[in-house]
C-alpha cells in the first residue's frame, strides 16, 4: 500500500552538467559523457533506494530535456536551425527544432539506460517518455501541416521504443502531458487517443503524468493566473478514466487543485503528488500523509501513490534529496495512520 515512486526527472550533479537549470549544458562530451551520465545514474538509483522509495527512475539523467532527449534520435528533425516558438499556449518562449519531413526513429533512443537501470535495482522500474501532445507543442512543424496527424506520427515512434522498454525489463512506462493541462479540449479529444497509440501493446504497467509543469518562473507566474481553483484536469480526466492507461499522475499539495477531482478516475491507480517541486522548503512527514488522507477521500488506499508533483531536475541535489526522504517517511506514516480496517 502507498508504493512511492518520483514523476521523472532529478537534478544533475555538477561533474555531469549545469546545476538548477532546465537546459543545462554537458560538462563532457563523447565516450567520457556517455560514462558520466550513467555513473550519475547509479547515484540516483541509490540515493532513491536509500531513500526508501518503492519504485525507481533513472531521474533522466541521459537526457539534457525530457522532450528533446526523445527528438534526438529521430529522423525528419532539424536541430541545426531551431526556431523561437512560444510553449504551452505561449507560457514562455524557447529554441525548438524544427519537423522537416517524415519521422522515423534513427534506432533505439533509450537502451542504455534502461538496461543500466534494470541491472542495477531489484525494485520495480519506472522509465519516462515525452506524450505525443507535449511532442507536438514542442517542435516547430514544417512538414506534416496538421497537429493531430503529427501526434500520431510521434505516437508510432513513442510506441516503438516503448514496446522495446517493456523488453528491456521496465516494470512501468510513463509517458509526460504536461500539454493537456493547456489545450484541455484536445487533451480529452485526440490526445488521449495519440497517448494510447504511443501505448499500443503494452503488457507492462502504463502510466500518464499530467503536471502544471516545473517549478520555474514562468510556469509559477502561469499559476497564479489561474485563479482560486486549478479545474483543468476535469476536462482531461474523463477520458483517461475511459482509456487503456493505468496510472494518472497529478499535482496535489501546494496546489489549488481540487481533490475531489480525483474521483473522476474511478478504476485507476493515481500518483497524488504530495511533494511540492516549485518550493525548496521540505515537507514533513506529517504534511505528506495528510495530503495522502485527504486524497484517500476518492481514491481507494490499494490505488494512491505518492509521488512528486512533477520532475526535480531545476532543484539543487540537497534539496531533491531532502524531499525523496520526505516522500517515504510520509508514506511510511500514512501506512501506520490508515493501513488498519
Amino acid at each position: 500500500m502507498f508504493d512511492t515512486a518520483i514523476a521523472g526527472s532529478l537534478p544533475k550533479p555538477a561533474w555531469l552538467a549545469e546545476t538548477e537549470k532546465l537546459w543545462p549544458k554537458w560538462k563532457s562530451e563523447g565516450a567520457e559523457l556517455a560514462q558520466a551520465k550513467l555513473d550519475a545514474t547509479l547515484l540516483w538509483i541509490k540515493a532513491q533506494e536509500d531513500a526508501g522509495l518503492d519504485v525507481i527512475g533513472d531521474g533522466e539523467m541521459s537526457r539534457q530535456h525530457f522532450v528533446h532527449g526523445f527528438l534526438e534520435q529521430v529522423e525528419g528533425i532539424d536541430f541545426e536551425h531551431k526556431v523561437e516558438m512560444g510553449i504551452r499556449n505561449d507560457r514562455y518562449k524557447a529554441m525548438v527544432p524544427q519537423v522537416v519531413a517524415a519521422l522515423r526513429l534513427k534506432g533505439r533512443v533509450h537502451a542504455a539506460e534502461a538496461r543500466f537501470l534494470r541491472a542495477h535495482t531489484t525494485r520495480k522500474i519506472k522509465f519516462t517518455l515525452p506524450g505525443p501532445m507535449t511532442i507536438v507543442d514542442t517542435v516547430a512543424d514544417k512538414f506534416y501541416g496538421d497537429r493531430v496527424a503529427l501526434a500520431f506520427a510521434f505516437a508510432e515512434l513513442l510506441n516503438q521504443e516503448a514496446l522495446a522498454l517493456q523488453a528491456d525489463g521496465v516494470d512501468i512506462v510513463q509517458f509526460d502531458e504536461p500539454a493537456f493541462n493547456v489545450y484541455m479540449a484536445d487533451a480529452a479529444d485526440w490526445g488521449v487517443k495519440a497517448l494510447e497509440r504511443a501505448a499500443q501493446g503494452l503488457t507492462c504497467t502504463t502510466a500518464v503524468h499530467i503536471c502544471y509543469g516545473y517549478g520555474i518562473k514562468a510556469n509559477v507566474d502561469w499559476k497564479n493566473t489561474l485563479g482560486a481553483e486549478w479545474r483543468q484536469y476535469e476536462l482531461v480526466l474523463p477520458a483517461l478514466a475511459a482509456s487503456c492507461i493505468d496510472q494518472v499522475s497529478l499535482e496535489s499539495i501546494h496546489s489549488h487543485v481540487p481533490a475531489e477531482l480525483m474521483a473522476l478516475l474511478e478504476g485507476k491507480d493515481v500518483m497524488v503528488g504530495v511533494i511540492d517541486v516549485a518550493s525548496d522548503q521540505i515537507e514533513t512527514a506529517e504534511e505528506v500523509a495528510d495530503t495522502i488522507g485527504r486524497a484517500l477521500q476518492f481514491v481507494p488506499r490499494d490505488r494512491l501513490i505518492p509521488c512528486t508533483n512533477c520532475g526535480l531536475a531545476p532543484m539543487s541535489r540537497a534539496v531533491a534529496e531532502a524531499k525523496l526522504a520526505a516522500l517515504a517517511a510520509g508514506a511510511a506514516l500514512a501506512r501506520q495512520r490508515y493501513g488498519a480496517g
